[in-house]
Parts: structure tokens; sequence; C-alpha cells
């Protein structure tokens, strides 16, 4: 009568819940229904020219193109891609470091560790200038930082005076940017929001609670298409929909109530009129309409994504290419056989009906990946595993040359445990996380970097 690890519910075990055989068990598919609310009729007729009436079919990244193994000194915390450079990705770890990567290149690596003392949350791209990325941080700080050269500033730090003892210091989570009012916004651990002018680069406002006192805020989104409402999310096992226009204390327009905490929630990248959201009870939430009852979901759909201590948490995502607003990608936490070898795959998911539209993995990579990007114009997944990135393609798009030939895996670092210690921050990360296979394949690697062949594998 133990409840499943899967659904949390008794009666079953975790091999046998029928959620584990098919993901769509239970659920509700979305209901096509007349527009009956006059607010909504509107919304969706200013949007119609913009989203296509025909549902494209689904393009699948599903097969390693190119891997920097061991890129980072801890594990990676969240990617970005470039907004106008398509082979450019960014990556923040554990450590505050911020990697920039060309994976057309493969073999350059550029990261910036000077730039925060502690985990990197958050980041986004300045809307005036391409070349600059806000980041938030573990350590109170919010930055900006020119990638060319590397040089940060400080725009905002909530711990001036340092370390005064856990009650009083604030952690940075939830970030996101506001383009119509040129302010990033950025929420901590006590469940405060900060608003930062992007123009002046310095805190504007007082500090607004919009989460339970003492609970962290660990996402913020700005609606795509009216950016004046705000979702924000957090541990007290809350989603909270705010208009920033009357945004103060108490001043919520919907709670969206969770059985346990939130990891993240979007808005939908079309339309703005969706949710979707990760709770640590294993399920994705779908609401179909904001204009509608927001008292309970319109969809749950039960996966698996709870995590330990040492993983980044899993987060659900919307592709931004879509148009239908209805394909979602997230890693999985419970692993699966596949031919022998226990692999987490990273699940594509119709969150209109529940169906597992593709689950993509590689013999090669054994570790958990809770950290995936869908890219915002090609068909290409960036994926952080540990302390390693992944590109992921359709296999279709690869030529027959390439498919035959070899991918292109780097590795970088490892010495470490070569010498025989490991500093404690090591036995923070995954206890697997240096963990790659290259079964059968041919590696092209480029010096200072270890080669790594069909043989054998030197670290």
């Amino acid at each position: 009568m133990k409840p499943c690890f899967l659904c949390k519910m008794p009666g079953h075990t975790t091999m046998t819940c029928p959620h584990r055989v098919a993901t769509e068990h239970g659920v509700v598919p979305a209901p096509h229904v007349n527009t009956q609310n006059p607010v909504e009729f509107v919304f969706e007729r200013q949007l119609k020219p913009r989203i296509t009436p025909i549902k494209p079919a689904y393009v699948i990244p599903d097969q390693v193109d190119c891997a920097v193994i061991r890129y980072h000194s801890r594990r990676v915390t969240c990617l970005e891609f470039h907004p106008t450079n398509n082979h450019i990705l960014l990556s923040g770890d554990k450590k505050g470091q911020l990697g920039i990567w060309d994976f057309a290149k493969v073999h350059e690596k550029t990261v910036y560790g000077n730039i925060h003392s502690c985990i990197l949350n958050n980041m986004r791209f300045s809307p005036a200038n391409d070349g600059m990325i806000y980041a938030a941080s573990s350590d109170g700080t919010v930055s900006c930082t020119d990638l060319e050269t590397g040089i940060s500033s400080t725009l905002m730090n909530l711990n001036p005076d340092g370390w005064q003892g856990p009650g009083s210091w604030r952690m940075l989570y939830g970030m996101d940017i506001n383009l119509e009012r040129g302010v990033v916004l950025v929420a901590d651990n006590f469940g405060f929001l900060y608003l930062v002018d992007s123009r002046s680069n310095s805190q504007t406002g007082k500090a607004i609670m919009i989460h339970k006192k003492g609970s962290k805020v660990v996402g913020l989104h700005c609606n795509p298409f009216q950016p004046d409402l705000l979702l924000s999310c957090g541990n007290d096992h809350f989603a909270r929909l705010w208009d920033m226009r009357r945004l103060e204390a108490g001043s919520v327009l919907a709670n969206l109530e969770h059985r346990r905490v939130v990891n993240s929630a979007y808005f939908s990248p079309f339309s703005g009129t969706k949710i979707l959201t990760t709770s640590q009870d294993n399920r994705l939430r779908i609401w179909d309409s904001i204009f509608r009852d927001l008292d309970s979901p319109s969809r749950e759909i039960v996966h698996s994504h709870d995590f330990n201590r040492h993983l980044t948490p899993f987060r659900a995502e919307w592709d931004p290419k879509d148009p239908s607003e209805s394909l979602a990608v997230i890693g999985r936490y419970i692993s699966e056989n596949y031919n022998g070898t226990a692999l987490h795959p990273i699940d594509f998911i119709d969150i209109n009906t529940g169906q597992l539209v593709a689950e993509v993995m590689d013999p090669n990579i054994t570790t958990i990946t809770p950290v995936n990007k869908l890219h915002p114009r090609d068909d290409v997944l960036a994926s952080g595993s540990s302390r390693s990135l992944f590109i992921w393609r359709p296999k279709e798009k690869f030529d027959v040359a390439e498919q035959s030939d070899t991918r292109k895996i780097i590795v970088f670092g490892g010495d470490e445990k070569k010498r025989g210690k490991r500093s404690k921050d090591d036995y923070d990360d995954d206890s697997d996380d240096d963990k790659f296979n290259v079964k059968g394949k041919n590696v092209k690697v480029k010096k200072p970097v270890k080669q790594m062949t069909h043989r054998k594998a030197k670290r």
C-alpha cells in the first residue's frame, strides 16, 4: 500500500504504474470549444493571423550532433541561445560561471569564472544589445556582462555586508525582462520581487512581496503578447498571475494551486493564453486559457521529474517554434532499460493529449539531463547533463556522409580525479557526472583535449 514513486498513488508498483505505460493515461484531451468570453474572443481574433490553422508535423531533434564533456567545473544550471547568432549557446553552472559555446566550431571554450561566486540560476539577453546578458545568482546579485570581453558590472546586490548567517542571506532565482517597461525582474528566496531599470542599470522602486514570506520565488515569466501580465511560481506550492500596472502585495489576479513545490511556470510562446507548470508532485499542469476559470488546471500529465538535492530542477518548456502550442520538452528522472543500459531519456510531450511524442536518448549519455532548451529558430535541442553540454539535431537532417563518419565530441578537464583528490564541492554534484562512454563511435578531438575512439576512451 505504499505510494508509487511515479504517480504517488498506492495500489501498484512503479514498474506496473499505468502512467509509465502510457503518459496519456487519465488525461482528458483539450476540447474544441466555442469562445463565449468576449475578452477571450477579442484576444484570439487579434492573434488569429499569427497562428496557422493547420497543425504542423513535429520535428524532433533526436540525435547528438556535437558535445563538450566536462565543459563546466560544476553541474549546468541554465541554458540560453543567442538571439541573433544561431550557433551560440550560453550556459551557467553551480559555481556561478558563464560559458559561451559556439557549437559550429565545437572545440573553442570560453568560460567566465569571475562573474558570480555561486549558483547562476537564470540569465536573459539585453533587449537593446545582444552582446550583453543579465544574470541572477544565489550570491544575491544581478550582473550585466559583455560577452566579448567578459567584463561584468553588478546592477544590484542584496548582500552588501557579506555573509551574516542563513537567516539574512538573500539569493536570487526567478528572472525575466519586461521589454515594454524596460525593466529586469528578479525574485529572491524570501518571496520578494525586485525591479531593475535596464536603461540606468540600477534598482527602481521597493521590493514587493509576491509569494509567502520566506519562500523561494523560483520562476518569473512575462506574457509574450501582453508583457504587463506576469507569471510567478515558488516553493509555497503556488503559481500566481499578476498585473504589472497594479503590482503590489495582495493584488494577485489568480492563484494557481499545486500540491507541492512549483519548479517553473510559463505562458505559451505565440498567444500567451496557455500556462504550463512543472511541479514536484510529478505533474505537468496545463491551463488552456488565462481568461477562463483558473481554480483548477485543464489537464494534469503524470511525468517523472521529482529530483534529489544533487540535480538542477526539471522544467518543462514550450517549443518556441510550434504555432499549435502543444509541444513541450522535459528530462526524465526515472531511468529505463535500453538494451541492458539504464538511460534517462528526454521526453517530448503533446500537452493537448498527454501523449509521449518522442523520447530521445543516446547510449553514451548515462547521466540525468534536467536542463533542456529548444532553439527558437532552428530544429536544435541543447541539453545540459551534469557538467557537459549536448546539441541534438533531427536524424533526417544529417548528411549520409555525416551519419557514417564521426560526431564531434570534445572532452575538457578530468585531471582532478587522476590526482586522487576531490574538493568538498565535488561531492555536492552527481556521483556519476563524469560517465560518458563512446561505444562504436569515432570522435574528432582537438588538442589540448583528449582523444576518444571506439576502442578506448582516454580520461
